[in-house]
């Protein structure tokens, strides 16, 4: 069974845009996010990227994991085991 989740993209039917209020930016991001992280739109723009854009953006993903996450939700949320 997956245990990756992006159904918020799939059921969320608000406005996309940014910049109008907090909520709104916030459901903004996760959409942007589940729809740059699907399969096929990934593995597309991937290819594309130089080599400092793939460093740049696998920094920023771990910036912020580190600065926002638990060990333990780390391991919960982005890694999906069970680590305490």
């Amino acid at each position: 069974m997956a245990q990756h989740t992006h159904k918020f993209v799939e059921e969320y039917d608000g406005l996309v845009g940014f910049g109008l209020d907090r909520a709104t930016d916030e459901a903004t991001l996760v959409y942007y996010l589940q729809k740059f992280a699907d399969d096929a739109h990934a593995r597309t723009l991937v290819k594309r990227m130089t080599d400092e854009e793939l460093e740049e953006a696998f920094n920023l993903l771990n910036r912020l994991m580190r600065a926002h996450l638990s060990e333990p939700e780390y391991h919960r949320l982005f890694l999906k085991d069970d680590h305490p």
